[in-house]
């Protein structure tokens, strides 16, 4: 155990939207922004340094995507602060979950990953 942080100590908010204007139903094309918010509720700063992303469709069709940093950053946040973001996904259906985790390591050289909790990607009104 070290001194350094615990993955509980990284909060993850997710808001999403479904956008018509981009999206192509017929063609089985269907755009979605999420906002993510990361909450450093940790005593050191921390920087994110990768991602992983497991999206899922309503046929169960699963990409996955790995990278460096969130859209082209490894923001580094302060003890108290919050890094917010804004990025997209195309999916096949009008239904799907996005999950998974950042890769991060605190002032301490402290690696640890912080998990992305399961959120829904859906068009409004689809699943009443």
């Amino acid at each position: 155990m070290t001194d350094g942080h615990q993955a509980g100590e990284i909060r993850i908010e997710v808001q999403t939207a479904y956008l018509p204007d981009q999206s192509e139903p017929e063609e089985s094309r269907y755009l979605f922004s999420y906002t993510i918010s990361i909450h450093n509720e940790g005593a050191l700063p921390a920087q994110l340094l990768t991602r992983r992303w497991l999206i899922t469709d309503a046929n169960g069709k699963v990409q996955e995507v790995r990278g460096d940093g969130v859209v082209g950053e490894q923001p580094k946040i302060p003890p108290g602060k919050m890094h917010r973001y804004s990025s997209g996904a195309v999916l096949e259906t009008p239904v799907g979950t996005m999950e998974g985790s950042y890769g991060m390591i605190s002032d301490d050289g402290d690696q640890f990953e912080a998990a992305i909790p399961r959120f829904r990607l859906a068009v409004p009104g689809i699943l009443n």
